[in-house]
This record gives C-alpha cells, sequence and structure tokens, in this order.
C-alpha cells in the first residue's frame, strides 16, 4: 500500500514492472487469464441485475464525485466488479492503478494519502483516490473503529468502499458514515445469458441442460458458475460440456445417492445407515454439500411441520459443529439418527 500511496513511488515502480512482463511470455499469460477477470465488466453500464445501484452510482459519477462506499449480499453478485467499474469510468485507464487500491481485510499496512495526477484524455479527474477493502466484515471490532477515524481524517483526499457478505458484522458508526448498497443474488435468466455469452465467444460446445445445471448449482453466484464453465472446459478439451461434467466439477452428490440415503432413513436398518452415510463421507463428498442437499430434499418431503423443524434445527447444529472442524462422519451419521427417528413416528 505505502507504493501506492506515494504517487512518486508508483510512477517508477510501475514501467519497470510492466517491461519485465513484456516479452514472448505475454500473449501466454493473456491466454490463461480466468474467465472470471477476463468478463469482469468494464464499465457501470454491464453490471447485470443491480440496477438502483447502478443508477446511484452514474449519478455519483456524472458529477465526478463519490461518498463513502457499503455494498454488501451474498457472494458472486457483481459487489468488486461494480466499484472497479466505477473506478475506471471515473479515472479512466492512464490513472486507475495510481488512484485505486484494493485490499483484503486481513491486511495490515499502514495509510497514509497523498493525490496527483491528471487524466491523459483531458476529463475532470476527482481530486481523491479509492481504497476497496473486501471482507470488511471479517474486521475486528478495534480494527474497524481504528478505520472510521482514518475514514474522517482522510475524507478530503479518500474514499473507501467496504464490501461485505454481512451487514450486521460492521460497527454502526461505519455504516452511518457510508453510502449502503445491497446486492441481490443474480436471477437464473440473468446468469444464464451471461454464460450464454461466454460459451459463444469462446466457442464452447454446450448442451442447454448444462447450462441449467451450471445456474443451479451456482445458486445465484455468477463467479462461481463462470469458475465452474472454465473448469468444464479445461476438463473437457474440444468435447461437450455436458450436465454430467457440470455436477462433477461442482461436487454435487448424485440426487440417486441422497435418495437413498433419505430411504434408510425412513425404512432401512441403522447399520446400513452407518454404511451407507461412511461410504458417502468415503468417496470425498463434502459434509457441508450433503447437508445442503439434504435439507432441499426434506423441506420438500412428505414429512409434517413439527418434524421438519427438529430436522432442520439439527440440521443447523451440524451445520455450526462442521465449521468449527467436527468430525464428518459422525455429524452426518447423527443427522440421519435424527431423521429416522422423526421419520418413525410417521409409521
Amino acid at each position: 500500500m505505502q507504493a501506492f500511496l506515494k504517487g512518486a513511488t508508483v510512477q517508477s515502480i510501475r514501467p519497470q514492472k510492466d517491461k519485465a512482463s513484456a516479452g514472448p511470455s505475454t500473449e501466454k499469460k493473456a491466454k490463461a487469464i480466468p474467465w472470471v477477470e477476463k468478463y469482469r465488466p468494464k464499465c457501470v453500464d454491464e453490471v447485470a441485475f443491480q440496477e438502483e445501484v447502478v443508477a446511484v452510482l452514474k449519478k455519483s459519477l456524472q458529477g465526478a464525485d463519490l461518498p463513502n462506499l457499503l455494498f454488501y449480499g451474498p457472494p458472486g453478485t457483481g459487489k468488486t466488479s461494480t466499484i472497479l467499474a466505477a473506478a475506471r469510468e471515473l479515472y479512466g485507464p492512464g490513472l486507475f492503478r495510481q488512484r485505486v487500491l484494493e485490499l483484503n481485510a486481513s491486511d495490515e499496512r499502514g495509510i497514509q494519502l497523498t493525490v496527483a495526477g491528471t487524466r491523459t484524455d483531458g476529463k475532470p479527474c476527482p481530486p481523491f483516490k479509492i481504497i476497496i477493502l473486501d471482507e470488511a466484515d471479517s474486521m475486528t471490532a478495534p480494527a474497524q473503529a481504528a478505520l472510521r477515524r482514518t475514514m474522517e481524517k482522510e475524507s478530503r483526499t479518500t474514499r473507501f468502499c467496504l464490501i461485505c457478505n454481512y451487514i450486521s458484522r460492521i460497527i454502526e458508526p461505519l455504516t452511518s458514515r457510508c453510502s449502503k448498497f445491497r446486492f441481490k443474488p443474480l436471477a437464473s435468466q440473468i446468469q444464464e445469458e451471461r454464460l450464454l455469452d461466454i460459451c459463444d465467444k469462446e466457442n464452447l460446445k454446450y448442451t442447454k441442460e448444462s447450462i441449467a445445471a451450471l445456474v443451479r448449482v451456482s445458486e445465484g453466484d455468477l463467479r462461481k458458475a463462470i469458475t465452474f464453465l472454465q473448469s468444464a472446459t479445461r476438463l473437457h478439451v474440444n468435447k461437450e460440456i455436458t450436465e454430467r461434467a457440470v455436477v462433477e466439477i461442482a461436487g454435487i452428490v448424485p440426487p440417486k445417492m441422497i435418495d437413498n440415503l433419505l430411504q434408510l432413513c425412513f425404512k432401512g436398518t441403522f447399520e446400513k445407515l452407518e454404511v451407507a452415510v461412511r461410504d458417502m463421507v468415503d468417496e470425498g463428498y463434502a459434509a457441508t454439500q450433503i447437508l445442503s442437499q439434504l435439507h432441499e430434499s426434506i423441506i420438500e418431503g412428505d414429512l409434517n411441520d413439527k418434524q421438519k423443524s427438529v430436522i432442520t434445527e439439527k440440521m443447523a447444529v451440524v451445520d455450526k459443529c462442521l465449521s468449527d472442524g467436527a468430525d464428518e462422519y459422525l455429524q452426518m451419521l447423527s443427522l440421519c439418527s435424527v431423521i429416522m427417528q422423526q421419520a418413525s413416528q410417521s409409521n
């Protein structure tokens, strides 16, 4: 951050880096770029399904001014892409690297801010820099309190954009100093359009079922969907991308395995249930993924509301234990035991 914040240092370092990177390997690096970065929106108008945020930002861009911002919402909905696109429009390609710094909340580097430079295209350039602080909800309360003071002290030369998944984890003195924008999970149609556009640009062979599977397993996270698409393409070079390929890459448990597990819970013996759970875990399926799919099946199943309530409460306990590093096999077996117990009351 120190190099970024001192304009002269940045200008002296960047050209050397560019010269070092220039050469025969430049073309290869361009080809290996992740599609998430390759197809990241280059301007605010390209941001998908966040009309309210885009409308407000465009107003701010017209006046070449921004307040401190707080973007929150599920992952993969365009929070980071939106502020980067807005910054590109504010500063242009020439000053973007000098005026914008993207940090993770785990970074522990000092902040010293100066502003200098003009746009080469003659457009007005805002007299401030932008610091993007990702995963701000992982900061401790004392760190957030310190950031509040920094925001006040450097308000003349700096704008902060805080990005988080859970706004409830940001202290009120910080949220009150920012314009807050909630990013919605992307609609299935929006995701499908973006994925089809990428498929066309990359000349991919695909099936309708594979695109539907990508939308389904990503659960509104476009970044995840694009990553799965690229992984499937690398795994099946010059072949058609199928639904099966997507399911395998996403680590989804085959629906038949989930159905068989539930059938054992409803009508089988505990000994057979133990074997089934052990086999599922040994095959490498993530316990959190099994838990998620079991949750969907239980909610859509024929158990009554009371039984579903007991089971989902147990699921919440298991989810917490798994996040704390508990044994996957034992946790899944305890959950299946509860399902078996509740199912026996229906018989």
